[in-house]
């Protein structure tokens, strides 16, 4: 699939597969920024995007930022029709400050097809072995 990507910022490092058959681009920061304990904050990626309908680009974590230092982030479903910039949001769940430089890869994005349902009202559902059982419903 192509996709068409504008630069806004001169700084942007165009997202790219690390390896052949990763599933998701590096996204890499603009800025230096300590993310202290706590603490949200949203990053601009400096590009947007243009996919065919029927596509999503969904922001996911970087393995190593949870790992070594305890960054999530935070949402990023971007539809098709989007054209605005992309960004990353992220917390910083450690008790440390992590330092993050301009140019370091902070989050990876997926582009995965996307199916629209037509709900249909009821007031009945289907019987499963596993019913209304949540959290520990497989007793782990």
């Amino acid at each position: 699939m192509k996709i068409k990507i504008k630069k806004i910022n001169p700084d942007c490092i165009i997202p790219t597969y690390a390896h052949p058959g990763d599933a998701g681009l590096d996204l890499h920061s603009l800025e230096n920024y300590s993310l202290n304990p706590g603490e949200r904050k949203i990053f601009a990626l400096g590009f947007a995007l243009e996919f065919p309908l029927g596509f999503v680009a969904i922001v996911k974590d970087k393995g190593g930022l949870p790992k070594n230092g305890g960054v999530h982030t935070m949402g990023g479903v971007f539809d098709a029709g989007y054209r605005g910039e992309y960004n990353v949001n992220l917390i910083n769940l450690s008790s440390q400050p992590y330092q993050i430089n301009q140019g370091d890869k902070i989050a990876q994005l997926i582009i995965l097809p996307v199916f629209q349902a037509v709900l249909e009202k009821t007031e009945h559902l289907t019987d499963t072995d596993r019913g209304q059982g949540r959290f520990g419903s497989t007793g782990h």
